[in-house]
Formats: C-alpha cells, structure tokens, sequence
C-alpha cells in the first residue's frame, strides 16, 4: 500500500474509532454472537486456507527459512478454532469495559469531577504466524470500542485473509456497526507506513520476537505495549515438593514449548535433596538440558532448558531480576514465607507460587482473550485484555465556576468522593 493510500486508510481508521464511542454494548455483544456463529459455519473454508499456508511452511522448515516453534504457531486444528471461538464467546459475557465510573469526586457544590473509562483509538497490532490471533483481537477491540490495523505474518497469509474475510462479512451484516473497524494489511511497506501514522494510531502491539519489538521500538514515535522476549524462570526451593515440582516443570517446558510463557531456565537450591532425581525425570520427558552462562540470555522456544544450581533464595531472585524478560516466573517452595518473599521481590509482569508459567494467558485468567502480553511498566501489564485496552478520561460538570474565586478565597475546595 503506497504511502498515501495508507495514510488514507489510517484516517478511515481514526474517523470509525470515533463512530464507535457512541456504539451501544448490544451491538457490540451482537456483532461478537455473529463473529463467533459464522466462523463456526466456515470452518472448513479456514481450514482448507490453512492447509495451504502450512504447504508453504513445510518447504520452508526443510530449507531452514522457517523454525519448528514458528511452524507449531502456524498450524489451525480443532482444538485451536474451538478455543477461537470460545474466546469470542467469553468476551461476549465479559462486561462492556466503556464508560465505567472510576472516580467521582465533589469539587465544591455543583463541581463534579468524574474519571470514566473509555477506548485508546486506534491499534496497530502487528503479529507473528498464530492465524488465531486475529480473531482474538478483533473481538477485543470490539467490545473495547477501539479501531485496529492487523498485520500478520506471511507464513499465514492465506489462513488471516480467509478469517478477516468472515469477520468482515458478519460485521457487514449488523447495518448499525461502523465501517473500517477493522483494518488487514499485508507486507512489510505497509507496516513501515503504519509506524509513521502517529497522527492516526494511538498504541502499536507488536507480538513476535525480539528483532520485530525492536524493529518497531526504534522505528515510531507512537507509544508501543508488549515484550521483546519471554525468558521465564521456576525456581525449586530447599522445601519444594518433588511431584509438584516434577510436573509443574515439565508442563511449563514441554505443554507449549514455542509459547512465550513457557519455562527457559530452571534454578535448583542446592539443598534440594531430590536435584538428580527431578533432572532425570526433565530428560525423560524429552527435555535437553544445558548449564553454560550463556544459555541464560536465551529463549529457546523448543524443549531446551538451562539449568543453575543456586545457594539460596536470595541467589534466586538475584539471578532471575537480571536475566528474566520481566514476564513470568514462578517458585516451588513449601515455605510460605519464601514464596511471599519472592513474589513480593521478582520484579516481573507474572509471579507464581506453586504453578506452571504456562498460566500467564489472557484467556487462562478469564480475560476472554488477550492481545498481548505486556511488560511494560505504564499503562498495562501481563496479559492485555479488555481493561488493558482502555484508558480513561476526566470530565467536570459546574455551573459558571471559575478558579479565580479559589484563589482570592471567595470559594473552597470540598474534595468529597461521591462513590
């Protein structure tokens, strides 16, 4: 899309944002109940765009273009379309996040100040393989009022048309619902154009590696939500159970290992009395196990793990605030008052106690969905559901009151909380 076509596309993009703020939460919900009913109906005809995209994908993996992880990511089975569409679902039950009362405070007598939710804009969201997403997304920028721009990757070209073209469709079909909601581009010229629209889009979401995060932090003035990598810990305290630990580990590495919540490294108390034991059940499970410095700084997404034996809780948690991406990790202890320590001390977006890191998902908390997962330390963190994608305004109703009379003494200021 040439650069003035898109940013063409971007001001239809900001105009529909606007159109939406006045959008009952009946459409919203309708426009969800219809998204979720048609994708269900033309299963087959995503599936069958799918199958051609994983074609591709399979000269690709022999020629070493694509990785495995990128590959599992790609793939669009039962399974993944029903949690799709579940998802869609869930955020229809979820309550309308838009014009919620966060704050109403009595100024002075007459002079109501109000802080009340309300949608971002426009998103640009940029995504990696997973044809899923975009469902997930368009549903949650729905029911959060926001317009949102989608890449997706190359590698699920196909199986992303075939999904917008449904959504679209069920969107077109409700007369109400604003055109240009959403929004599907293609190729990289276009993602170049869309970080420079900062006039139009108000947050980009990139989900993807490392090199796309800094691609886009280093290549736009518009605020960016999301993580560079997921480099997620467990450690295993002097106290851990062994069963909890065994299984806890080898579900957080092995249920997902392409995830961004799935576990790189494992820290071992040197007390843990059943160390030998619990790394032979890892390496029966299928799991590679490294111990060099090095393997610390890396995400691995296969079932690879880097292992450290640390002297204590304190090591722990030292190691884990340097090398962690800030995005997940977890303790197995017995000891309460560990566990506390460390939730209270890991300096990242997820921090467990006794569960698998697979757990960090929007979806898993019941947020319906996510469109990200964030580790930023403003706005919105961990898992970005419906509230991630809001913001908030303040709105003050008087009568004639000016600040003036405030500052000679004529009037003063009550500050009474109404809610």
């Amino acid at each position: 899309m040439a650069e003035s076509n898109f940013k063409e596309s971007a001001k239809k993009s900001k105009k529909a944002s606007k159109e939406l703020l006045n959008l009952s939460t009946d459409i919203k919900n309708k426009a969800l109940l219809q998204i979720a009913q048609d994708l269900d109906l033309n299963k087959d005809k995503i599936f069958e765009a799918n199958k051609l995209d994983l074609e591709k994908a399979k000269e690709a993996l022999k020629s070493g273009e694509l990785t495995q992880s990128v590959y599992n990511r790609l793939k669009l089975d039962e399974n993944k379309m029903r949690d799709m569409i579940q998802g869609i679902i869930d955020i229809y039950e979820l309550d309308d996040p838009i014009g919620k009362i966060l704050l109403q405070r009595s100024l002075d007598t007459g002079l109501i100040l109000t802080k009340k939710s309300c949608p971002i804009g426009v998103l640009g969201v940029i995504f990696e393989a997973r044809p899923d997403v975009i469902s997930q997304i368009s549903a949650l920028a729905i029911k959060s009022s926001n317009a949102v721009i989608l890449k997706g990757g190359k590698e699920s070209k196909n199986t992303n048309i075939a999904i917008m073209d449904i959504i679209q469709k069920s969107l077109d079909s409700i007369g109400s619902f604003p055109k240009n909601v959403l929004t599907q581009i293609y190729t990289r010229d276009d993602v170049a154009e869309m970080l420079k629209q900062d006039k139009y889009i108000d947050l980009i979401i990139p989900r993807g590696g490392n090199k796309l995060v800094q691609f886009v932090k280093e290549n736009t003035k518009i605020p960016v939500l999301g993580h560079a990598d997921g480099i997620c810990h467990i450690f295993v305290d002097e106290s851990a159970d062994y069963n909890k630990a065994k299984n806890i580990i080898i579900d957080a590495k092995t249920q997902y290992p392409s995830a961004c919540n799935s576990v790189e490294t494992l820290l071992i108390h040197e007390k843990f009395a059943q160390k030998d034991e619990l790394l032979n059940e890892l390496k029966k499970a299928e799991i590679e196990l490294t111990y060099t410095p090095e393997s610390w700084h890396k995400e691995y997404s296969d079932k690879i793990l880097a292992v450290k034996t640390v002297k204590s809780l304190e090591e722990a948690i030292e190691h884990i605030n340097e090398f962690s991406s800030g995005h997940t990790d977890s303790i197995i202890t017995e000891s309460r008052e560990n566990a506390e320590i460390f939730m209270n001390t890991v300096d990242s977006a997820g921090v467990y106690h006794n569960v698998s890191t697979r757990f960090a998902d929007g979806f898993r908390y019941g947020f319906g969905a996510e469109v990200g997962i964030s580790t930023n330390k403003t706005h919105a963190r961990g898992p970005v559901g419906l509230e991630g994608l809001t913001i908030y305004k303040y709105t003050l109703q008087g009568n004639g009151d000016i600040v003036k009379d405030y500052v000679e003494g004529k009037k003063k200021f009550n500050h009474k909380d109404l809610i």
